[in-house]
Order: structure tokens, then sequence, then C-alpha cells
């Protein structure tokens, strides 16, 4: 059964745009781990255990209970406005994904027509991504009274003082961002006035237990910078149906095909391996032996890519030309190969000259010492 495309998934989309083989896969709703253990490869563990998710449900129930009394409580708490009563809880039940994101557009529409707080619990929202339909399920949305909307995340990690884990804060902030891109286009195909980005708030509500304790505590956290980068890298990506043209006739990601022909049709989709990809993919161990079989620049990080791709001017690998491996970087620097009029070669090799330098005044040094 194809596996739809989520909020966390269209987030790593988003922060690795250039990986075609992922934009495939996530399109085709390929079960990536199963793919990972039919080509050989371990799948890249990463999410939440069994215990883990439990606890974050009965800390979700509790959150949502009597109406979400305490859920509008955090939030104007933290934003003001006219005091929180009893709030309105659609039904947002409807046949398939489809008609519960239509439910959910009408339901937006009436409770910012009806002017009071409404709590819409585990809303279907819909978004185009690189030609195909994604439907999206944040954890809620309230309508306040003056029509705003803000996107909820509760989260079951702690918030010790008042702070919580930055690393995991800005996970859920690059999925909030996509939560919110959604709500735009709901309030843009609403027409609504104002426009969707005055309509739909850019802090979201992230709610998690207070210290150690199973009190609910939030805090407001502002994703405009990532709502700014995934609105730009998503629409940077490739079209699915560009991608699969690109296939030879017959390929499939069965998982019953053998092994090699497999393996054959997965490496003909380019990928853009980093190490930041064993946090959100699980063909990175895979995609990772491919990228150092080949000495690719990419298995080294971003960072570094867009530092060397820096260097030609161009971003990315293009305005390195040929050297897109580790050797070839390293042939260049030493002057061994490359076109010494091309600026990224020049800029390796004094770096390379200035690194010398650098360690042979640190031997004289030493030596002057003993």
């Amino acid at each position: 059964m194809p596996r739809p495309l989520d909020a966390r998934a269209l987030a790593a989309l988003a922060a690795n745009p250039g990986c075609r083989r992922r934009a495939l896969l996530d399109g085709a709703g390929v079960d990536k781990g199963a793919l990972a253990e039919a080509l050989g490869s371990p799948s890249a563990a990463f999410g939440q255990s069994q215990f883990a998710i439990a606890r974050g449900n009965t800390f979700e129930s509790r959150v949502k209970s009597d109406g979400g009394t305490e859920l509008l409580r955090l939030l104007h708490e933290h934003t003001g406005g006219e005091a929180p009563k009893d709030a309105a809880v659609p039904d947002l039940a409807a046949a398939g994904p489809e008609g519960r994101a239509a439910r959910t557009a009408l339901a937006l529409r009436e409770a910012t027509a009806a002017g009071g707080w409404t709590l819409l619990d585990h809303p279907m929202l819909a978004l185009e991504v690189a030609g195909s339909p994604a439907y999206l399920e944040p954890d809620a949305v309230v309508v306040a009274p003056d029509g705003r909307w803000t996107v909820v995340e509760i989260k079951s990690f702690p918030m010790i003082d008042a702070a919580a884990d930055p690393s995991k804060v800005g996970a859920a902030a690059r999925q909030a961002a996509v939560y919110v891109l959604a709500l735009e286009r709901v309030a843009g195909l609403l027409g609504d006035t104002p426009g969707p980005a005055d309509r739909v708030a850019h802090s979201v509500l992230l709610v998690c237990p207070k210290d150690f304790s199973n009190l609910p505590t939030a805090s407001l956290v502002d994703v405009r910078k990532q709502l700014s980068v995934t609105r730009r890298q998503l629409a940077r990506l490739t079209r699915i149906e560009e991608i699969a043209d690109a296939l030879a006739p017959g390929a499939s990601f069965a998982l019953d095909r053998p092994a090699p022909e497999l393996t054959e049709t997965v490496e003909s989709v380019p990928a853009a391996y980093a190490p930041e990809c064993l946090a959100a993919c699980e063909l990175a161990f895979h995609c990772r032996d491919r990228a150092r079989a080949v000495d690719a620049v990419t298995a080294l990080g971003r960072g570094l890519r867009a530092e060397l791709g820096g260097l030609g001017g161009l971003g990315g690998l293009g305005g390195l030309g040929g050297l897109t491996s580790v050797g070839a970087v390293l042939d260049a620097a030493r002057g061994r190969a490359g076109d010494p009029s091309d600026p990224a070669v020049a800029a390796l090799r004094r770096a390379a000259a200035l690194r010398a330098e650098a360690l042979e005044g640190a031997a004289a040094g030493g030596a002057v010492c003993r």
C-alpha cells in the first residue's frame, strides 16, 4: 500500500530538494525502509519508539480534553486578545483524505465567520508538491475570535525551565512550517480577506510537558524563516512526472524483484546524499555507501558542499565543474589537476599554500622551543 507524504517527509524534502531519488520514492509512496532491506542495506533508524508514541498520544489527549480548555488557555496566555470561553469543536469526519480536506476548509470558513473560538482537532490539509498532492494532518488548528488561524504542535519532549532541546524545537518548527504553508493555500482558495499570509499566524503554539511532569506548558515559535525556506525549496523540486519519465521502460520499485535489478533501478535516479540524511531517510545507509564508493564530496556534508560550490560562484556543485570527488578536489589543491584560471581551483590552491605555510611555521616554532 503506498505511503502518503506527511509533514516530516516534506520537511526533509525541503531540506534536500536536490535529491530526485527521495522526491520520486516519496511521491510514489514507496516504503523506503522495506526498499533498503530489499537492496541488502540496513534501514536508517529514526523516529519515535512505540513507548514514546504511546506517551505522546496520552499527553495530547490530556491537552485537548474538556473541549481544549487548557490548550486555549495556553494560546490566550501567549497571544492575548479576547479571553477564551467554550470553544466549538466541529466534526471533521469525511470519506478519504480529499473529503476530509474539503470538510476542513469548510470548517475554517464557518469558524472564521462565526467570530468565536474554534478548535479543529486533527484537521486535514492539502498541499501540492512537485505536481502531486500531499495530505497533511497537524495536531490542531485554533481559530480565534479575530479570525486568526494558529497551528498547534503537541510534542512529548519536555520544556525544562521554559526551554526545550533546540534541535527538537527546530525539527518541530520545520514540520509546523509545512502546515502553515498548507493553511495559507486553504486561505487563498477561500478567497480570504485579509490575504492568506495575514490570516494564518506565522508563530505556532508548541505545547510540551512542563519540566518533569505531565502538565502542559507552551511557547510561541516564530516559523517565518522555516516557512520561507520550505516555500522556496519545495518550489525547486522537479515535478515527479519528469523524474519518472527519465526511468527506463518497465522500471519498477517492486520489492519482489531480484536485488541486482532493483539496485539498478534505484541507482538510475540521482541522489544527493549528505550525512544529515541519516536522521531523515531510511535509504541513507545505502546512499552513503554509494557516495563513499565514488569518493563524492557530498558525503562530507552540505556545509562543505556549499563552501566548495560558493568558490565557483554558482552554488551547490555547479561552480566546481569536474571537482565533485574528494580526490579531484585534493588534486586541484595540490596543483596536480584543474585549470588554474578556474576561480574554484585558484582558491583551493591558495588555501593549500596558506595551510602549508602555517604548518611550516608551527614546525619551526616547535624546533626553536626544543
